[in-house]
């Protein structure tokens, strides 16, 4: 994938998918230390032990649409071809987490890129899904949980055109402060 908000639109897809109303997105970017982390914790099925070994198996999933699940492979592969790794670690009926780590710098590194295309589809997608997204620059900070969001406008849906507008501004507006916030 060209971008690391696909893998992060991938992996969350994957826990909604094994029955997660929860998921948590964290990006850390510590320039300082050179280092990209990325986050994703639901609360679905989790993966049971005896198919925890074989997540980043391309040739292995347990879907009977397709024969291959390359979305945790191509992600641990992007991670380690950037001095980097990924963990996945699980506890069956309580959910699933996922935590890649790359060097920032790294020349191979795919761009984050548009995260608040990420976020908007997977709220838009997935409304009755409650999603918290936190992202780091150093020491600057950007939340937004869709709890919160729907408390500002009450009984408006997400997919209210000015519920939606609103949202892609405060992602926007957010990820544009911890670019000129950086420290």
């Amino acid at each position: 994938m060209k971008e690391l908000s696909l893998h992060i639109l991938d992996v969350a897809e994957n826990g909604i998918n094994a029955g997660a109303d929860r998921v948590r997105i964290t990006v850390e970017e510590a320039r300082n230390d050179n280092r990209l982390r990325i986050i994703i914790v639901d609360n679905g099925r989790g993966i049971p032990p005896d198919l925890i070994q074989n997540v980043t198996d391309p040739f292995y999933t347990t879907r009977t649409t397709r024969r291959v699940g390359l979305g945790l492979s191509l992600l641990e592969a992007a991670a380690r071809q950037c001095n980097g790794s990924m963990r996945v670690d699980s506890m069956p009926g309580k959910g699933a987490s996922v935590i890649a780590e790359f060097a920032h710098d790294h020349i191979d590194r795919a761009p984050l890129g548009d995260m608040a295309g990420t976020l908007i589809s997977l709220i838009m997608g997935y409304p009755d899904v409650e999603f918290e997204y936190s992202h780091l620059v150093n020491t600057s900070r950007f939340e937004m949980k869709t709890i919160d969001i729907k408390n500002m406008f009450e009984d408006r849906p997400v997919s209210d055109p000015a519920v939606f507008r609103k949202l892609r501004q405060i992602i926007q507006d957010g990820l544009k402060r911890l670019k000129t916030n950086e420290d």
